[in-house]
């Protein structure tokens, strides 16, 4: 896997390198500088994208509350950074929110398939987003290589997606885990059995709330014409102002030229070649074409940065208040280390209902990452 990275990687950067050698720096570079201020907005529009995607994550949790709501606000932001800066084919994001969300109480089974479903939404919409944008470049002369090359990708993808929510909805993770348990007594994979076993339980209570599924869809849906903006923007401060119709075309494409090479990290020179071509059917030249592509990676890294250290902020803080809860002895009226055993049946005579009694790794789950709320 590494060194298919390193290999996509370097065929990117070569690409890179040559289209900045093709076109010659200094045009690409004037455009870069015509685009100006005009980061600002599409960086706007950027952080607009995530916030929504953070509701959409937020819709599909069981504890609908202020904190959790900032909690997928904040960790939307660090999947997306982690998606786009790391040579993690883009789906690495999904891995570490669906871990930090536990760290505000959500359980691991519901953490895994909300980000799952969520994943399913936001790629269900970006293909009918595409198709759109195909059918709004059919109607325009020059564009039909690609009109069939992207048809031919949509084509690709659709069983694809048909299968990713099949394994959802009908207990792909509880198959997994009966296939397995024939092969192997093991009892490592046992523990881990019982994880894919909750996993299924969350998808099947998850896909039972239509209305939430049915909001979640439809507000994904609206972030991906929201997202034109940013062709928009960045185009009109080039002076190539386009209509919005154009610019869907562009984002539409664009999105799904980086996504069917997810292999690149951060799809360098696969997204720069992608706008050339579909700039050149609407008669934007080749500078300007990579300057947009430049402009719409600013907030990637503007944005990314902050996010990455957001997230090793959020992992050192779990282990230094899980260190101080480990460390902390149980003390007696007097001041001294008590013996857990008899503090633990006098808790449990005063207060009968053990749900109600949390462990400290429990407590801390309850707390989120700044620990115990006082």
């Amino acid at each position: 896997m590494r060194l298919t990275f390193v290999i996509a990687s370097t065929v990117g950067a070569a690409a890179a390198v040559a289209l900045v050698a093709f076109y010659g720096w200094q045009p690409i570079a004037a455009a870069v500088a015509a685009v100006g201020w005009g980061v600002v907005p599409v960086s706007l529009v950027r952080v607009g994208e995530a916030a929504g995607a953070g509701l959409c994550w937020w819709l599909l949790l069981d504890r609908q509350n202020r904190r959790t709501l900032r909690a997928c606000l904040l960790l939307r932001w660090v999947r997306e950074s982690v998606n786009v800066l790391l040579p993690v084919a883009q789906v690495g994001g999904e891995v570490v929110g669906a871990r930090l969300i536990t760290f505000w109480g959500v359980p691991s089974g519901l953490a895994v398939a909300s980000v799952l479903v969520d994943l399913l939404a936001q790629t269900v919409t970006q293909f009918v987003f595409t198709l759109i944008g195909v059918a709004l470049l059919a109607t325009v002369g020059g564009g039909d290589a690609i009109v069939r090359w992207v048809a031919l990708g949509l084509a690709l993808l659709a069983p694809a997606l048909g299968g990713f929510y099949a394994a959802q909805r009908f207990g792909g993770a509880r198959l997994v885990d009966r296939v397995v348990r024939h092969l192997t007594d093991s009892p490592q994979w046992t523990a881990v059995g019982g994880g894919l076993a909750a996993v299924n339980d969350a998808f099947l209570a998850l896909y039972r709330r239509r209305g939430r599924l049915s909001a979640v869809f439809a507000l994904h849906f609206a972030i991906w014409f929201f997202g034109v903006l940013e062709v928009w923007f960045a185009l009109r401060a080039m002076g190539h102002p386009v209509p919005y119709g154009t610019a869907l075309v562009l984002e539409s494409l664009g999105q799904a030229v980086r996504g069917a090479a997810f292999v690149v990290p951060g799809g360098i020179g696969v997204q720069e070649a992608g706008f050339v071509a579909l700039c050149a059917v609407f008669g934007i030249p080749a500078p300007a074409a990579i300057a947009l592509s430049l402009a719409k990676r600013f907030p990637e890294v503007v944005l990314g940065l902050p996010g990455l250290l957001a997230w090793q902020a959020l992992e050192s803080r779990r282990i230094l208040v899980r260190g101080a809860v480990a460390g902390a002895p149980q003390a007696d009226g007097k001041g001294a280390a008590s013996d857990p055993a008899p503090a633990e049946a006098a808790g449990q005579a005063r207060h009968p209902e053990p749900s109600r009694r949390l462990s400290p790794a429990a407590r801390i789950d309850a707390a989120g990452p700044d620990g115990p709320r006082r």
